[in-house]
């Protein structure tokens, strides 16, 4: 009997700060007692929410089981900074044969934007919570500057609509003087990413799927021709699995030396008092990822989306054992909040309500895992830090893939190379957490 067995089930550290200015969620459903499925997905974040009504829309009447190890957005889709871009992070040159496969990938990208908004509309999700605003690439040096400039020439390149900010208009957008420039591109929708999933999750029940949360997926075994999926206290039997676990693929056996484990890291304000909110200034809403990747996100959310407070997200390790340390959250939260101070000197010293890692998965190529890796057991992984538009596309991949459907998102992914391998132990660990602290350095400014 072929199995694959869970080595760990995933590790949360610091509660989730989206999830947490939402109130409590109702109580869960465990799985108690045996199910039998058509199709059992395991993950309840963007890419296994996005799987689970895909295959709904395909198969019609089909009995559909999610396993959630933890709570619903309080995972990785509820940790991390609620941009679901259509832009590749990473644009290539523009070469026309680039050029083509950048292209095609934004357009998925959009496909990927535009499930998720029919999914709002037919769920009754609150509009508030997925926001078709753009975002803004803010520079705090020359050299974030520069990279904004070059950005600008290769949007322009292929046709893409973005607009350059200056100082001052950064100041008007978030009352902040902090910032040189600012590269506004419009595609990126702004979520709040844990009412997002609450609300895809919440629909998805309501439409007749059964979601059980605590529920961690043990193992699964093949047995006549099904596959059974156990958890801690009962088990699943379906005809298929869709795995949409992220790094925790690993886990489960596949990919093993080849995904690279970051913890990236969060902290959120509290409610800002309406004397802090004269000194802040700036638009009620708006969103910044910096013009260096290792540099902050920064976020500034209203009462639609929780609260009016405002959120950081900078530094990262890598954990090969999936697991974070308090140690790391405590580098991070000194960081955080050196750069927060940085650009908000009015409310310098504010002490962060909530502060949280989250996992991310990446391979060293690049590519995603989105594919059939056993007989009936189909893959939506390694998002590659790109969650909610790769999570969604890849989660909508694995369910067609299961259903023995081909569109332009199987054909992109299933296309891809494996992931590469990785250097060994302890080489690994350490050179790249080496390559990150002296990036972050780089980055300190942007």
């Amino acid at each position: 009997m072929k199995k694959h067995q869970a080595l760990r089930t995933p590790v949360q550290r610091g509660r989730a700060g989206w999830n947490a200015i939402l109130g409590d969620l109702p109580p869960p459903q465990h799985l108690e007692e045996n199910e039998i499925a058509d199709f059992v997905v395991v993950g309840a974040g963007f890419a296994g929410l996005a799987a689970a009504r895909r295959l709904s829309q395909l198969a019609p009447g089909a009995r559909i089981a999610i396993l959630e190890a933890g709570r619903v957005a309080e995972g990785a889709a509820g940790r991390n900074s609620g941009f679901m871009i259509d832009l590749p992070h990473n644009l290539p040159g523009s070469e026309e044969m680039a050029a083509r496969g950048e292209r095609e990938l934004i357009s998925l990208n959009r496909q990927a934007q535009d499930f998720a908004e029919a999914a709002v509309e037919e769920y009754g999700i609150d509009p508030n919570f997925f926001d078709r605003a753009g975002k803004i690439n803010g520079a705090g040096d020359s050299a974030g500057h520069a990279a904004n400039e070059r950005e600008k020439a290769h949007l322009d390149d292929i046709d893409e609509p973005s607009e350059l900010l200056d100082a001052g208009q950064m100041t008007e957008v978030t009352g902040s003087d902090y910032y040189r420039s600012g590269l506004y591109t419009p595609g990126t929708v702004m979520l709040q990413p844990a009412g997002f999933i609450r609300g895809m999750a919440s629909g998805l029940v309501c439409a007749g799927v059964n979601l059980f949360e605590e529920s961690p997926a043990t193992g699964f075994a093949r047995q006549d021709g099904s596959w059974i999926v156990s958890t801690p206290k009962a088990a699943v039997q379906a005809g298929k699995v869709i795995l949409a676990v992220n790094g925790h693929l690993e886990s489960f056996g596949f990919a093993r030396g080849r995904l690279m484990h970051l913890f990236l890291f969060g902290a959120m304000t509290p409610e800002l008092s309406p004397d802090q909110l004269r000194q802040t200034r700036g638009q009620d809403r708006w969103g910044i990822t910096p013009a260096d990747h290792m540099g902050a996100t920064v976020r500034r959310i209203d009462r639609g989306l929780g609260g009016n407070r405002i959120l950081i997200r900078a530094t990262a390790a890598l954990r090969s054992g999936m697991v974070s340390r308090k140690s790391d959250l405590a580098r991070a939260a000194h960081g955080m909040q050196a750069r927060f101070d940085a650009r908000f000197p009015s409310l310098a010293g504010m002490s962060f309500e909530h502060v949280w890692a989250g996992h991310a998965c990446l391979s060293r190529n690049g590519v995603a895992v989105m594919r059939e890796i056993d007989d009936g057991v189909f893959s939506a992984c390694v998002q590659n830090g790109l969650g909610a538009a790769r999570g969604t596309l890849t989660g909508m991949g694995a369910a067609e893939l299961a259903c023995g459907q081909d569109s332009a998102i199987t054909k992109r992914f299933t296309a891809e190379e494996e992931p590469a391998r990785l250097p060994p132990q302890p080489f690994r660990e350490i050179g790249i957490n080496a390559v990150l602290r002296w990036r972050e350095w780089m980055a300190r400014k942007a």
